[in-house]
């Protein structure tokens, strides 16, 4: 089975410069696939300063690894011919989290549109063009009458989002990274957003790597999770699994933390704290040794491997240190056993 898109035991530290030796380790051997022959939606979840974003400019080849490596069907990045990037530019996408930001509010909301269909030969004639864009534009639920001719300011932070969503559509690439597709839109629009990446994966082939900070909206439209803290892998595998029975206090932690209707928590009841008497974590220790109420002293030694707990997890905690130590390059082998088919859930 063909690989699509791969990052093979990628770290990034930034800093430690001549004039600043302090360094900061925003990602830490991370390893991660999207499968080329069946498409799939894996979410990547965790806090602010958990390496989300780093992760997602490493995978765009925005950003150089300090070591590892990023490929697209077996090429590095880094090295790619400038017909390689092209294809590359086509065929992976972004959707950010800020869409005011990608609009130049001098032009009309069309520009973004008719640029990659210009720049991609998307189209022969000005009205094949036409025809495209409107095409998209519906398909995420924007009527294109009420859309094109407009300037950024003249729609919705909803409806500016969905004509991002609708370009990247356009190119009918092979993966969509959405970096906090919904964060600065309304409960409202968010379900109509996720709706339409939903889609995309079903209706059209496209993989889908969502990034967000929110483990509600992930478990909803994800099949494969990775939950990252301080740059490392925390746990990853099946979402069902790790939503609803998580096995890394980290991810307990996120649950926990997650405001239900109810007064009574219906996935988690505990949440992580600081342990008394240990306020900082030994150098080279486990990175959430400091906020974990189950810290052993091999915890404060090194860090934990990924602990392959079944078929379709792995937790980086020495609370399953009886399970099979995987090492961060082989992570991807979780991805590749994890399926819906397992747990017979479909997508929402």
């Amino acid at each position: 089975m063909g690989t699509l898109l791969e990052a093979q035991r990628v770290s990034k530290v930034f800093g430690g410069g001549v004039f600043d030796r302090s360094t900061t380790v925003a990602l830490e051997d991370f390893s991660f696939t999207v499968d080329g022959e069946r498409p799939t939606i894996t979410a990547v979840v965790g806090e602010s300063g958990s390496g989300k974003t780093t992760l997602a400019r490493l995978l765009l080849g925005l950003v150089t690894p300090t070591s590892g490596q990023v490929l697209y069907q077996g090429r590095d990045l880094q090295k790619m011919a400038s017909a390689e990037w092209r294809a590359f530019l086509h065929d992976v996408q972004v959707i950010f989290q800020d869409p005011y930001e990608v609009y130049n509010p001098f032009y009309r909301v069309d520009h973004v549109l008719t640029t990659p269909v210009s720049k991609f030969k998307l189209a022969a004639t000005r009205a094949e063009a036409r025809a495209v864009i409107e095409d998209a534009l519906k398909a995420v639920g924007l009527r294109p009458e009420e859309t094109l001719g407009r300037f950024p300011h003249q729609l919705s932070g909803g409806q500016r989002q969905r004509v991002m969503v609708a370009r990247a559509l356009l190119l009918k690439p092979r993966v969509i990274l959405a970096d906090e597709p919904v964060s600065m839109v309304d409960a409202s629009l968010r379900a109509t957003i996720l709706s339409s990446l939903s889609k995309m994966n079903v209706e059209r082939g496209i993989s889908i790597i969502y990034i967000t900070h929110d483990l509600a909206t992930a478990y909803q439209i994800s099949e494969h999770i990775v939950v990252l803290y301080r740059g490392s892998v925390a746990e990853v595998g099946d979402v069902e699994r790790v939503v609803k029975r998580p096995q890394h206090p980290y991810t307990q932690l996120l649950i926990s933390s997650i405001p239900l209707a109810s007064t009574e928590r219906t996935w988690a009841t505990e949440s992580a704290g600081t342990p008394a008497g240990l306020q900082a974590v030994a150098t080279g220790g486990c990175k959430f040794a400091d906020r974990c109420p189950s810290v052993m002293g091999q915890c404060l030694q090194a860090p934990p491997p990924l602990f392959r707990t079944d078929g379709y997890r792995a937790v980086a905690c020495y609370l399953h240190q009886s399970a099979p130590a995987l090492s961060a390059g082989e992570m991807g082998t979780v991805f590749a056993e994890s399926s819906r088919a397992a747990t017979g859930r479909t997508p929402s």
